[in-house]
């Protein structure tokens, strides 16, 4: 009598029980998807090893991937711990400059990723990467723009992303000097990334822009490397 009892009250119960499983769920899956979104510019600097890998997030969840380190899984690992689990796209892929270490995680993120617009100098290389990535970029039927100086990215609520280099055709000088040099505004807030850049370069656009290289935030040239960020370009940037 206490089985058939038992029986009858989950009978009665179940589609109660069901419904709460499902609002359980929902309850999880949006705590999920909000604990990944931001109400301020989020600019995350991936940790890929020997490399670059920059996500630039605006507020309104729009991103922008500035360069996608080497080829070894590093970036979609480090992607993987910014970005909600159910986002599979990213607005605007910017290949830098064509060097391994700097483009060498892209045809996998085109793999796992929807990319809309996909903007790169123009430089080519022989490295087999970036041939890689441009079929990727044409596969995936993504906007493919060679980047230069003047246009401007509006990732949305106030976030704008200029391109300040190259400002002439590069496709047939040397990577490093082919380096987009990208600045991010929002607000009062800005941030300059400018991939590899030589400083012989960096004095060139410190002739040109001056103190419009000002910003708050500065990713340094080549990884720290001596041949970059000079000191003129140190105390335009300030």
């Amino acid at each position: 009598m206490k089985s058939d009892n038992s029986l009858l009250w989950i009978r009665r119960h179940l589609l109660l029980g069901i419904i709460v499983l499902f609002l359980v769920c929902d309850i999880v899956l949006a705590t999920m998807l909000f604990s990944f979104r931001t109400y301020d510019l989020r600019v995350s600097f991936l940790d890929v090893g020997q490399g670059d890998a920059v996500l630039i997030e605006a507020p309104n969840g729009n991103q922008l991937l500035y360069d996608a380190g080497p080829p070894s899984g590093a970036s979609l690992r480090a992607l993987g711990k910014e970005m909600s689990f159910f986002d599979r796209s990213i607005d605007v892929a910017m290949l830098s400059h064509p060097d391994m270490d700097h483009i060498g995680g892209f045809p996998e993120i085109f793999h796992r990723y929807k990319i809309a617009v996909a903007l790169e100098p123009g430089t080519p290389s022989d490295n087999g990467v970036y041939t890689e990535t441009l079929t990727r970029i044409a596969d995936e039927q993504a906007t493919h723009i060679i980047a230069k100086a003047g246009m401007r990215i509006e990732l949305g609520d106030g976030v704008v992303a200029d391109v300040l280099y190259p400002d002439h055709d590069v496709s047939n000088v040397e990577t490093n000097s082919a380096s987009i040099v990208l600045l991010i505004t929002y607000g009062e807030t800005k941030f300059l990334l400018s991939g590899d850049l030589p400083k012989n370069i960096e004095s060139y656009l410190v002739d040109k822009y001056g103190a419009g290289l000002d910003a708050d935030v500065l990713k340094l040239g080549h990884h720290g490397s001596r041949t970059s960020t000079g000191e003129d370009w140190l105390l335009a940037v300030s």
